[in-house]
């Protein structure tokens, strides 16, 4: 008994796994096999899509990078012939521990994701789905919930890292004649991917962690706040719900028990400030996404001023889980103060780039090397950013720190949602400084005045310095303006704002000199600072004459050729086009 299992994950369809889906479908039509062809979430191995999956009488063979070309060879060989084609198997489900992109992940949140359909709350119920808010309803009083959730330790996965089980106590606790659950799947860190594949690989887990939360807190209503860039996980969001809703697992006495529960969608429109609580408390309720002052917190004065708890998408995953296989399970992995497991994106100059759950605790280094691969074209390693635009770089000579949330709050950055960005050596750190506060001074909504226009003074400044422009004492400057809106911003945006810039000028203070003493960028990668010229290899084969946007490049066929640095506008294409090693970049 045979069934197809096609990755269709925003990565999966990205690498054409649509075509691949209809390539198995019209073949095994051909051959009037009845065979069914499912879509699955993405599985995690995204530098690997797209990927296939054949169970086969209890046997699993994952076929990787596979595209419409080879599905005919595959479905004669190994669907009719019975002959696995074993040069394109990267893994099988019964070796999949002994892979090394998994052999060191401990999978919680994404046990199921590539696994099961996400669009089928059958396939979630056969991988034992709302088995743990039957448990819940059935077995356990509010008060027993929130013990269990404090005994297992686990904190939340959005950034902040205060403990789960600390804020659902605080929000059953408040009084209010309704209360509500919001989940935050707001996820907008660069590099960052972690929510959205878990929506769009197993939707029901975070439904069910809704459904949780909601009975331990007293609460009947809850939204999920999402943004609307991510249309395949609120197309699945919405067919999860729907299908619970027609189940009886939503709306009034769910699963045929005296408790109430529904859950509806807000769409945000893509404000980065929007994953801050209050600013999405007030989008929700149809204002500005603007932050207020706290107190009161949510959990007190929240959503139309109720009591309200809000989570994040990966801290609602973990919960069923928690439930069924017990506190001390999750407790037993991770770090003394960060239990459990986390989900990292990891993004960048890594040769395997995909989804990671591991164990708190574990490495950069074992992160980076053991699953990652290592780095790209072996380059060398330079740091990694962590935490995305709130967070900061930690440098490779650290690279033995492990990550749990008071290790890497020390390093001056914080753990962030997941984003996991692997940086080389021809990474410019201050670059990358003023990428990162240029997204957030774009994303301020401008409430604080040290936010508003202290971001834009140290913008203006990292401008100067990448274009050799840069002062003797900017970098005091810099370190100043930062203190100042940490310390005199409102929320969450304003204050860790400055951390990409404060952890680069802490850990490789060095290129900032260069630039700004030498006009020198180290990576060779601030194009002000850069020099291109033609060595003696150049063969004349006049290539980089004719990729040169500006005709600077001059010569006779066969001859050296000759850049004029009054025309040249250092754009590269003669870098990138040179196949000899003729040019230098200086």
């Amino acid at each position: 008994m045979k069934e197809i299992k096609v990755g269709l994950g925003t990565c999966g369809i990205s690498a054409g796994g649509k075509l691949v889906y209809k390539e198995f479908k019209d073949k095994l039509s051909q051959n009037n096999l009845d065979i069914e062809v499912k879509q699955t979430g993405c599985m995690g191995m995204c530098y690997n899509e797209v990927l296939v999956e054949i169970v086969d009488n209890g046997e699993s063979y994952l076929y990787s990078k596979v595209t419409p070309d080879n599905v005919e060879k595959i479905v004669n060989e190994h669907i009719i012939g019975n002959h696995p084609v074993n040069e394109w198997i990267v893994t099988s489900r019964k070796n999949i521990e002994k892979d090394p992109f998994f052999k060191k992940q401990k999978r919680i949140v994404l046990q199921n994701c590539g696994i099961i359909d996400p669009g089928s709350i059958d396939d979630y119920i056969k991988y034992n789905g709302y088995k743990a808010i039957k448990k819940v309803i059935l077995n356990y009083t509010q008060k027993e919930v929130i013990d269990t959730v404090c005994e297992s330790g686990i904190r939340g996965r959005g950034g902040g890292g205060f403990p789960t089980g600390v804020k659902w106590k605080f929000s059953n606790e408040a009084q209010g004649d309704s209360k509500y659950i919001i989940c935050n799947a707001d996820e907008g860190d660069p590099g960052a991917f972690m929510d959205r594949s878990i929506l769009e690989g197993n939707p029901h887990s975070v439904l069910e962690g809704m459904m949780i939360a909601g009975y331990a807190i007293g609460a009947q209503e809850a939204y999920i706040y999402i943004r609307a860039e991510y249309p395949l996980a609120l197309k699945r969001l919405k067919t999860a719900i729907s299908d619970c809703e027609k189940k009886g697992y939503l709306g009034e006495n769910i699963f045929g028990f005296d408790v109430s529960f529904t859950i509806k969608i807000k769409e945000g429109a893509g404000a980065f400030v929007c994953g801050e609580e209050t600013a999405l408390i007030a989008s929700i309720e149809g204002k500005r996404g603007v932050p207020r002052l706290r107190p009161p917190f949510p959990a007190h004065k929240g959503l139309w001023q109720k009591p309200t708890n809000i989570n994040n998408v990966e801290t609602f995953a973990n919960i069923p889980w928690i439930i069924l296989n017990g506190a001390k399970k999750f407790a037993s992995m991770g770090t003394e103060k960060s239990k459990g497991t986390k989900v990292f994106a990891l993004a960048g100059k890594i040769v395997r780039g995909g989804l990671a759950e591991v164990p708190m605790g574990m490495t950069i280094n074992e992160i980076v090397y053991d699953i990652g691969g290592g780095i790209k074209d072996g380059k060398e390693f330079k740091a990694i950013q962590i935490g995305g635009p709130s967070g900061g770089c930690i440098p490779a000579s650290m690279g033995d720190m492990k990550i749990d949330y008071e290790e890497v709050t020390k390093t001056g950055a914080i753990m962030g949602s997941g984003g996991l960005i692997i940086l080389d050596n021809t990474t410019c750190m201050v670059d990358l400084a003023k990428y990162f506060l240029n997204f957030t001074q774009n994303e301020s909504c401008g409430k604080c005045t040290f936010c508003r226009i202290g971001t834009k003074r140290m913008l203006e400044i990292l401008e100067r310095i990448t274009l050799g422009k840069g002062r003797e004492n900017d970098i005091d400057f810099l370190e100043d303006l930062a203190e100042k809106i940490k310390s005199s911003s409102l929320c969450g945006l304003g204050q860790t704002a400055p951390n990409p810039v404060l952890t680069t000028i802490k850990y490789f203070r060095d290129e900032y000199e260069a630039h700004i003493i030498e006009k020198r960028c180290p990576a060779h990668s601030c194009a002000a600072l850069l020099t291109y010229t033609i060595n003696e290899n150049c063969t004349g084969c006049t290539l980089c004459a004719t990729k040169c946007p500006v005709n600077a490049i001059s010569g006779e066929a066969k001859e050296i050729h000759e850049i004029d640095q009054d025309v040249c506008i250092k754009c590269g294409l003669c870098f990138s086009a040179c196949k000899v090693g003729a040019i230098d970049k200086i």
